[in-house]
């Protein structure tokens, strides 16, 4: 699995991988984790707001800090 985390670097795009780490070992999955900064690569996914969540390839977020429990949930589906 890979997860990709879009964004400049700000803290919500920190916050957000942070929370992302946390629900992953709270599952116990093992992931890569990449970020993604730069702006042509972001809008490659068609992201207009960050801090977005890319799983797989598949925007499963954007605009908004997710916390653990609901990045849980998507790394369920």
């Amino acid at each position: 699995m890979v997860i990709k985390v879009l964004g400049s670097g700000c803290a919500n795009c920190i916050r957000l991988e942070e929370n992302t780490r946390t629900a992953l070992k709270e599952l116990g999955l093992d992931a890569e984790i990449v970020k993604v900064t730069g702006y042509a690569d972001i809008v490659s996914y068609g992201v207009m707001s960050t801090p977005a969540l890319v799983v797989d390839e598949k925007v499963v977020s954007y605009g908004k800090v997710l916390a653990p429990g609901t990045i849980k949930l998507l790394l369920k589906q």
